[in-house]
């Protein structure tokens, strides 16, 4: 379907090859159509995917998150620059919370990464989160594949904070940078063990100036905290390191880090390991999602839904029971 202005969301086959080719202005269409939720779009998405999985899976995948203030937007343009100085092609996805009006993105990261904007070896997206951490999940998953196709070499996915989409991030990434502030201690009683347990490479930015000895404090306390917790993959040893995105210090040692990283857990089997219960992962996601939308769209479960929702206010059986029988209900619906 078009809109009025003639344009349509959903890519030709002509630009299908213009997006292998590292078209912009096709890339852009192709993330639209992957972001749209109208039933339409999203079955063109599946069959757009069809099409670009063989170009897909090659770009080393990176999720960023840190404490609010932390310098996650400087940083990943510095690194990006850096990136890009030895020659690669880099895309970062900003998961941004949802516009309630829209559904779109509400930050806008393209105006705090001015110069890798404006790079033409780098595309900067913001992602709108959506309404639930499977919508984190659905959208950035799939416009990763889209900028894979696209040519792009590394592709960093960059959280609002720490919480529950850091998790999703993480297991849609082959690494998984903390970033915090040289606050000593106080960084880690801000923020939960679980999220330190994803970090494979735990960043501590800012650390010049004054700050460089508050900055050691907090490498000290970091080193501890993770002396604990089990590493993520085989054959890597969680890495600390000090940076200032501002004056690019620590800059090129955290890329060295991550092709390290790279390096010793593909010799471990573990990247490979890693990338299969991503993708088994998807698949159930995959799966769950499509079963909700099949059964909110379905008008008679929903009438089934209200009666038992109605018999559970009354106290005349229980939410449990009311949740067997409509999941029976769902399952048996197409049966003779």
């Amino acid at each position: 379907m078009r809109r009025q202005d003639g344009f349509s969301p959903v890519p030709g086959m002509a630009e299908l090859e213009a997006l292998r080719s590292g078209d912009r202005k096709a890339l852009a269409k192709a993330l639209t159509l992957v972001e749209s939720t109208r039933p339409d779009h999203r079955r063109e998405t599946e069959r757009m995917l069809e099409l670009l999985v063989g170009q897909t899976g090659r770009s080393l995948r990176i999720g960023i998150t840190g404490i609010p203030g932390a310098g996650k937007s400087t940083m990943i343009e510095a690194l990006g620059n850096h990136v890009i100085e030895m020659g690669g092609r880099l895309a970062v996805l900003a998961v941004d919370p949802s516009s309630m009006i829209s559904g779109g993105a509400i930050l806008g990261d393209k105006t705090r990464m001015h110069t890798l904007s404006k790079n033409p070896s780098a595309y900067i997206r913001p992602s709108p989160a959506g309404t639930s951490p499977g919508g984190v999940a659905r959208r950035t998953r799939e416009s990763i594949l889209v900028l894979e196709a696209a040519g792009y070499e590394v592709i960093i996915v960059e959280t609002v904070g720490v919480g529950q989409a850091e998790a999703m991030v993480s297991r849609m990434t082959d690494l998984f940078v903390l970033m915090l502030l040289p606050g000593g201690g106080d960084d880690l009683q801000g923020i939960k063990r679980g999220v330190m347990e994803l970090a494979d490479i735990v960043v501590i930015n800012k650390a010049d100036g004054d700050l460089r000895q508050r900055a050691n404090l907090a490498e000290a306390d970091v080193r501890h905290a993770l002396g604990f917790i089990q590493p993520r993959h085989s054959g890597w040893e969680p890495s600390v390191l000090k940076t200032s995105a501002l004056d690019g210090s620590g800059v090129r040692e955290l890329w060295d880090a991550i092709v390290r990283f790279r390096e010793q857990t593909e010799q471990s089997g573990a990247f490979s390991a890693n990338r299969k219960r991503q993708l088994d992962d998807w698949i159930r996601m995959e799966a769950r999602e499509m079963l909700l939308e099949k059964f909110d769209s379905d008008d008679s479960l929903q009438t089934t839904h209200r009666s038992l929702g109605e018999a559970v206010a009354a106290g005349t059986i229980s939410p449990v029971t009311a949740a067997r029988r409509l999941s029976d209900r769902f399952l048996n619906k197409d049966k003779p």
